[in-house]
C-alpha cells in the first residue's frame, strides 16, 4: 500500500511516534528518570525487555490518580452550584494530603433547564469520583486544596476570568451568580477534562482500565457538548465570552491552536463539537492540562485551581513560557 504524505495511515504512524516520544516525556518530567534508569539496568543484567517499556510511561495507576484529581476539581464545582454543598469527606481521603476547598455556592438558576442539566452534570462527576477511588482501591489519592470560590479577585475563577478579559483587573468572577456565569465557569472546565482523557487513553495499558476511561471520556464529551449548546442558545454575548476563554486557554498550552469556541463560522454553522479537520476531537498531555488549570504558560506544580498542586505523581505543567 503507498503511504501517501498526508494520508491516514502516516498520520497514525505520527501520532504513535509522537505518543512514544510523550511517554519519555511524562517519565522524566514528573520524577520517573529514576525508574527508567533502573529498567534499562535490568535488562542490561539479563533482565527482561518488558522492565524498559514498564518503564517508559505513567503507569495506570498513575494516570487514573491523574483523572481523580481533576474529577475532584469538576465534582466539587457542580456539587457546589447545584447544592451549596461539596464531596462527602469519607470521598476525599487517600494517599497524600488532603486538602481543603475554597468553596462555591449554590447558584439561583432562573432557567429550569440549566438547574436539570447542572443536576445530572454533578451526580455524574460525584459517580466519577467514586469510580475511580473504587478502582483504584488503597492507591487512591486524597482530594488535593482546590479553590472554586466565587468572591475574591484572586480566586482562580476571577482570575481565569480577567486573563480571558470577562473581568477587570482586581475584579471579581462569580460562577455562582447566575444562569450564565455558571454555564461559563462550566465551559473553563468540561471541554479541558474531554482532551485530558482522550490524550491520556493512549497511555492506559489495561484493557478494563481503559474502556472505563474510554466511558467517562464519553460522559466528559456528553457534558462538554451540552455546556456548549446551552452556551450557544444564549446569543452572542454568551458565545462571544466562550471564545474569550478558549483563546486564554489555548495561550496557557502552548503554541498551536487545540481550542475553539462556539461560534458560528463564516458558513453559518454553530461549533458545538470542537474538531480538527478530519473531524477528530484534540488531546492534550497531563502537562498541557495542568497549564490550564494551574492557570501558568510554564513549568510548575501549583496554582490556579490548585493552590497546592495535585497528589500523586503526575503534577508538573509543560514548560511553554
Amino acid at each position: 500500500m503507498i503511504d501517501f504524505p498526508d494520508s491516514p495511515l502516516s498520520m497514525l504512524k505520527r501520532r504513535s511516534d509522537k505518543l512514544k516520544e510523550r511517554r519519555m516525556f511524562f517519565r522524566k518530567s514528573s520524577g520517573f528518570a529514576a525508574g527508567v534508569a533502573g529498567g534499562m539496568i535490568l535488562t542490561a543484567c539479563g533482565g527482561s525487555n518488558d522492565s524498559v517499556v514498564a518503564a517508559e510511561g505513567p503507569t495506570d495507576p498513575e494516570i487514573l490518580n491523574f483523572a481523580l484529581n481533576l474529577e475532584y476539581l469538576e465534582a466539587q464545582f457542580y456539587l457546589y452550584a447545584t447544592t451549596g454543598a461539596g464531596l462527602p469527606d469519607s470521598a476525599t481521603t487517600g494517599v497524600g494530603t488532603r486538602g481543603t476547598v475554597t468553596p462555591g455556592a449554590a447558584v439561583p438558576f432562573s432557567d429550569p433547564l440549566v438547574a436539570a442539566y447542572a443536576k445530572e452534570i454533578a451526580a455524574d462527576e460525584l459517580a466519577h469520583v467514586l469510580f475511580l477511588r473504587s478502582a483504584l482501591g488503597a492507591s487512591a489519592v486524597a482530594m488535593p486544596s482546590i479553590d472554586i470560590g466565587g468572591t475574591s479577585p484572586n480566586s482562580a475563577f476571577s482570575k481565569a476570568a480577567q486573563a480571558a478579559g470577562l473581568a477587570p483587573a482586581g475584579t471579581a468572577f462569580n460562577p455562582y451568580a447566575d444562569d450564565i456565569s455558571f454555564l461559563l465557569g462550566a465551559f473553563i472546565f468540561e471541554d479541558v477534562g474531554v482532551t485530558a482523557y482522550k490524550g491520556a487513553s493512549p497511555l492506559i495499558s489495561n484493557k478494563t482500565y481503559l474502556e472505563a476511561a474510554a466511558g467517562i471520556l464519553a460522559a466528559e464529551a456528553y457534558h462538554a457538548g451540552l455546556v456548549r449548546t446551552v452556551l450557544y442558545s444564549k446569543g452572542v454575548d454568551a458565545q462571544a465570552a466562550a471564545g474569550k476563554i478558549s483563546d486564554a486557554r489555548d495561550s496557557l498550552d502552548g503554541s498551536s491552536d487545540v481550542d475553539q469556541g462556539i461560534a458560528a463560522g463564516a458558513n453559518g454553522a454553530s461549533n458545538i463539537v470542537p474538531l480538527d479537520p478530519n473531524g477528530i476531537a484534540y488531546s492534550r498531555t497531563p502537562g498541557d492540562v495542568l497549564n490550564i488549570v494551574y492557570l501558568n504558560p510554564g513549568a510548575a506544580n501549583s496554582g490556579g485551581f490548585f493552590p497546592a498542586g495535585l497528589n500523586g505523581s503526575l503534577v508538573l505543567s509543560s514548560a511553554f513560557a
